[in-house]
């Protein structure tokens, strides 16, 4: 009988290690190294149909020589999705989607599956069939090409995906499955690259998409071997707070469209709702006039945001003043409270600064800098800002305002809300368009200081 092939595996980052030691090399995490057999004497893998007929062998070709077709996409019937994978699900291809647990991942793809007009397979090694039909009477009771699997072995799942030839396949999750030829359990960095392994191979042979759905750790990361986010072809990440009713999708990975697309849904009751128009949650609808806020212009990928900033400038009670900043990067509200006090003469060194970004979402272009000055330099006055004008750049170490990128873009998203005006950099190139909205073009910090409070 041949000897099993036994390793050892960090169960924290995937590392692999010839004997047992009691810390990680690699992550230095300690007690984390677990043996797993890495496969049984005898295998086969997953043979499609037309797998008997020979193979050509490739042969290298000119680059010039290689013939290239546009790519056929599903469209899955949601604009946001296929907005984040660069316009449909790419045939054969493999997609991993993680993100916290019950921030609706489940929910999302089981919606997809749900309103697809192709035979779709979902299969779930979570949930039983009952339990996912109650959650598929919420969102859409009357579908009738989504089928349920629940099984956790990878030899069954092929056996019947060769019976019913779906048309894209949905794995909820790939933690939870098990392949008979590695002996370790579920979960374990062998099963989850062996599992991963097999679905490719089957999706790459019947160019049958495969949706994985990934757990992940208390770091934010997923779960398992980092050479799965390397195997597969998208990586996206399902974001969002559970005490806001917003998510955001986002692609991490896309090797058939870009990374810089951003998807935004509302958690209902009867699944998610795509939101069209981000603006609409991301400005607050009061009347009346509160110091403290200013709305900034900004980009996520190619889509433009207005979203509202806010600000609480207090005396500090204790000896040292507090900083704090929530969906908005710590240390560079600390370089533009330096600014402020340098260039233009603000004693903020004695007082608290809190700021805040409606909406749940985190931002980092350098584009809200402006929008930020104007908030606290408004807590501070206690003098709020018009509600009709926005801000679109960015402040250097000199108090000087810079240009920022696309700021046509963000023009025009400012004026089809019916901002009346808005400040950008003296420096930006604005093309000769008949804008209605009045651009203010500022040099300085102290022009704004001037403009808003002058």
């Amino acid at each position: 009988m041949a000897k099993l092939k036994t390793t050892f595996y960090c169960q924290n980052c995937g590392a692999q290690h010839s004997k047992w030691q009691g810390q990680c090399n690699s992550c230095k995490e300690w007690n984390t190294l677990a043996e797993e057999v890495l496969e049984k004497a005898e295998k086969t893998t997953w043979k499609s149909p037309a797998s008997a007929a020979v193979k050509k062998v490739a042969k290298p070709l000119r680059i010039s020589e290689i013939e290239v077709s546009k790519e056929e996409r599903l469209n899955t019937n949601n604009a946001e999705l296929d907005r984040v994978l660069g316009g449909g699900i790419v045939p054969g291809s493999l997609t991993l989607l993680g993100g916290e647990p019950g921030i609706g991942k489940s929910t999302l793809l089981l919606q997809i599956s749900l309103n697809l007009k192709f035979k779709t397979l979902y299969v779930s090694g979570e949930e039983s069939q009952q339990q996912i039909k109650m959650r598929a009477q919420r969102i859409n009771p009357d579908s009738n090409n989504c089928y349920i699997l629940t099984e956790t072995k990878t030899q069954n799942i092929f056996s019947q995906i060769e019976k019913l030839e779906p048309e894209i396949v949905i794995i909820d999750s790939i933690q939870t499955l098990h392949s008979d030829y590695i002996e370790s359990g579920p979960g374990s960095i062998s099963q989850i690259r062996e599992c991963t392994a097999e679905l490719i191979k089957y999706a790459k042979e019947t160019a049958t998409p495969v949706i994985l759905i990934g757990h992940i750790t208390k770091e934010g990361s997923i779960a398992g071997p980092k050479v799965l986010e390397h195997m597969v072809d998208t990586v996206l990440q399902f974001e969002g707070d559970r005490n806001h009713v917003y998510r955001i999708l986002r692609a991490h990975k896309n090797r058939f469209g870009s990374t810089n697309e951003l998807g935004i849904y509302e958690m209902l009751g009867n699944g998610l709702r795509e939101v069209s128009n981000p603006s609409e949650i991301l400005i607050s609808k009061n009347e009346e006039d509160l110091s403290g806020t200013a709305i900034a212009a900004t980009l996520e990928g190619m889509r433009p945001l207005m979203i509202e900033i806010q600000a609480l400038v207090s005396s500090a009670v204790y000896g040292t003043p507090q900083r704090s900043a929530t969906g908005y990067n710590a240390k560079r509200l600390n370089m533009l409270l330096a600014v402020l006090e340098k260039r233009a003469g603000f004693r903020l060194g004695a007082k608290d600064v809190f700021l805040n970004i409606t909406g749940g979402i985190s931002v980092d272009d350098p584009a809200l800098d402006l929008a930020v000055v104007a908030a606290i330099l408004s807590s501070n006055e206690d003098i709020a800002v018009p509600k009709d004008i926005c801000f679109a750049a960015e402040v250097g170490l000199a108090g000087e305002v810079r240009p920022v990128t696309r700021i046509e873009q963000r023009i025009q998203e400012a004026e089809k809300l019916g901002f009346s005006s808005i400040l950008v950099s003296a420096q930006s190139k604005i093309p000769k368009n008949n804008f209605v909205i009045k651009i203010q073009k500022v040099a300085k910090v102290e022009d704004v200081v001037s403009y808003l409070f002058g």
